[in-house]
């Protein structure tokens, strides 16, 4: 996937302007969406570390257009990294969490 697409999607599920994506990264709208369209030049290191962090999403998946990674993919990968960082007992209660969620959808699945 190309980076104009990653960023695209990324600002899309993220609800914000093209606006709002260039004021937190400190470039101008159009810049944003030239490089949506893929009509930019490569963009420096320093703009792709500042939509990573924005985005909460690691550099490599932006700067790797050849990467097969989902945004999915990427999603869950941080959410592992940030469920190592808790403590054993908030990570006891996202796990009963978990469960929950799990016996509500068998639950759910048995009745349709």
């Amino acid at each position: 996937m190309s980076l104009g697409a990653k960023l695209a999607e990324l600002r899309l599920r993220k609800g914000e302007s093209l606006q709002d994506v260039a004021n937190a990264v400190g470039v101008s709208k159009t810049h944003v969406w030239q490089m949506e369209k893929g009509s930019s030049g490569n963009p420096s290191m320093d703009l792709l570390k500042n939509l990573a962090v924005h985005f909460s999403v690691p550099l490599s998946y932006l700067a790797d257009a050849e990467s097969e990674a989902s945004l999915q993919d990427v999603e869950a990968q941080q959410f592992f990294r940030d469920f190592k960082s808790l403590s054993e007992a908030e990570q006891a209660v996202l796990k009963q969490t978990l469960e929950l969620f799990k016996q509500k959808k068998a639950q759910g699945d048995g009745r349709t």
